[in-house]
């Protein structure tokens, strides 16, 4: 009985100890944590996707604003004033007037613009008879002399003409038209007979 015993004691004995021995060498086999592969980082790359949105440009182009060309006379009421108390000091028998010549541009609404091409001089001197050619001539030659005296300025555009009527009647009537510049460049000097004949073929 005591023999038993025994051996029962020393086999718990060999298989406490077995199981510690098995303890310590499974322990043994757990690896550390430096031997453990490093974890896999995954990167996600988010890509941010820009959206744009197109911008329309609207160019305004102004309609065009034509106009239409047309010949046109404007009075000139200061030069009038002027070269009319100038003739009828010369002679009280005598009027004047002045007169723009050029181009009014007219649009579609009504509006217009007016361009100055030259300035033209009317004079109108009252007769007894329409045959004195030398007081004819006189009197042009007078007329056209104190026209140069106006400063060049007020005479807008360019050199226009004289026209010189000789009225007898109101059906009767000599016109004869004096070209500043030909007079500039020919009648300059010249008086009477002489200076109607130049200007009197003139159209």
């Amino acid at each position: 009985m005591k023999k038993i015993r025994n051996w029962i004691a020393a086999t718990l004995v060999v298989a406490a100890t077995a199981g510690v021995f098995a303890l310590q060498n499974n322990v043994a086999k757990q690896p550390a944590a430096s031997d453990l592969p490093p974890s896999e980082t995954v990167t996600f790359v988010v890509e941010t996707i820009d959206t744009v949105t197109a911008t329309e440009t609207v160019t305004f182009t102004p309609a065009y604003e034509g106009c239409a060309f047309t010949w046109a006379y404007h009075d000139a009421p200061e030069l009038t004033k002027k070269i009319d108390e100038a003739v009828r000091a010369m002679d009280p028998n005598s009027r004047a007037n002045a007169s723009l010549f050029g181009e009014d541009c007219i649009y579609a609404d009504g509006h217009s613009t007016f361009g100055v091409m030259e300035t033209d001089i009317y004079v109108h001197l009252t007769v007894v008879n329409l045959a004195d050619d030398e007081l004819f001539g006189n009197w042009m030659a007078q007329v056209m002399a104190m026209v140069m005296e106006i400063p060049r300025d007020e005479l807008q555009g360019n050199y226009g003409f004289v026209e010189f009527w000789f009225d007898k009647s109101e059906t009767e009537h000599l016109v004869v038209r004096v070209p500043i510049q030909k007079y500039l460049d020919d009648g300059q000097g010249k008086t009477g007979e002489e200076f109607l004949q130049l200007f009197i073929e003139t159209p």
